[in-house]
C-alpha cells in the first residue's frame, strides 16, 4: 500500500530546520582569566557543579512555562580566548542537569591572559544565533573577577547585544584575594556597564564559600524566569567609568616601562 503524498504547498511551508521551542536559551560564561588561581578556578567549576545538581534547580525547571531550557557553558578571558565546555543542550529534567554537571566535573579549567567582558559578550551573541533552539527568554551569564581590558569598551558591545533581544546578567567576584586588574566596586561596574535588557540583573560574590550558593539562587531566577527586585545590592550609582579597566591597563603597562 502507497503512502500517502504529503502535498507540495505543505512541504513548502515546513521549515528545512525548524528550531527547538524551550523556555530559554541559557549562556554560561565563566572567567578564566589570570588573576584566577588554579584553587578559585576549581571552587568556581565545582559551584557550577553543584548548582546543577541541586534540589532547587531542579525544581525551578518544574517553574518554568515547558520546563525545557537550552543550556551551554563557555570559559573566557581575553578577547578571542573562548573556550566551549558543553555545547548547546536540551535540558528536560534533572537527568539532563546531573550530565552537564557530569561534564563540568570531569573538565578542567586552565588559566588565558587577558580579560575581555566585550570578547564574551559578542562570543556569546553569535553563539546565540548559531544554535538549533528558539527560546522565549535568551541569556547570557556572564562571571568576572575584574573590569574589561581589552577588545574595545563594554558599553557599546552591551547595547548591540541586548539589541538582539538577549539580557545579559552578572556575577561579579568581589572576594579580593588578590590585587591584580581588580576594583573594589565591581559590582557597580556590572551594574554600569556590563549588564543589560529586560529584567537584568546580577549576583555579587564576596566570599569564595557562598560561590555555590550564588550560582544556585542565579540560576533558579533565570530558569524560572523570577523577578530579582529588591535583591542585590550595589555599592555606587552612575554616572560611571566604565573604562576603569582599560584605563588600569595602560597604566600598570607605563609602571612596567620603567
Amino acid at each position: 500500500m502507497r503512502a500517502p503524498m504529503i502535498p507540495l504547498l505543505a512541504l513548502l511551508a515546513m521549515p528545512a530546520d525548524a528550531a527547538e521551542e524551550v523556555d530559554l536559551e541559557l549562556l554560561l560564561m565563566v572567567d578564566v582569566s589570570r588573576s584566577m588561581s588554579s584553587a578559585e578556578l576549581e571552587i568556581q567549576r565545582q559551584g557550577y557543579v553543584a548548582a546543577l545538581r541541586s534540589d532547587s534547580v531542579a525544581a525551578a525547571l518544574g517553574r518554568a512555562l515547558t520546563g525545557r531550557i537550552a543550556l551551554a557553558y563557555v570559559e573566557w578571558a581575553g578577547e578571542k580566548r573562548q573556550r566551549i565546555i558543553q555545547d548547546w543542550v536540551l535540558i528536560e529534567g534533572r537527568e539532563d542537569l546531573f550530565v552537564v554537571a557530569e561534564v563540568l566535573a570531569n573538565d578542567q579549567s586552565t588559566t588565558q591572559s587577558r580579560t575581555s567582558i566585550s570578547g564574551a559578550l559578542r562570543y556569546g551573541a553569535a553563539y546565540l544565533d548559531a544554535n538549533d533552539f528558539n527560546g522565549m527568554r535568551r541569556v547570557i551569564d556572564i562571571s568576572g573577577d575584574g573590569p574589561n581590558n581589552q577588545g574595545g569598551t563594554v558599553p557599546a558591545i552591551r547595547d548591540a547585544v541586548v539589541a538582539r533581544g538577549i539580557t545579559i546578567n552578572g556575577l561579579p567576584l568581589m572576594t579580593q584575594d588578590g590585587v591584580f586588574m581588580r576594583i573594589p566596586d565591581l559590582d557597580a561596574y556590572y551594574q554600569n556597564c556590563v549588564i543589560g535588557g529586560p529584567g537584568a540583573f546580577l549576583v555579587p560574590v564576596y566570599k569564595w564559600e557562598d560561590f555555590g550558593p550564588a550560582v544556585t539562587q542565579k540560576l533558579v531566577l533565570e530558569i524560572a524566569g523570577l523577578p530579582p527586585e529588591r535583591l542585590i545590592p550595589v555599592q555606587a550609582a552612575a554616572p560611571y567609568d566604565c573604562e576603569v579597566g582599560e584605563k588600569l591597563w595602560r597604566r600598570m603597562r607605563m609602571d612596567s616601562d620603567f
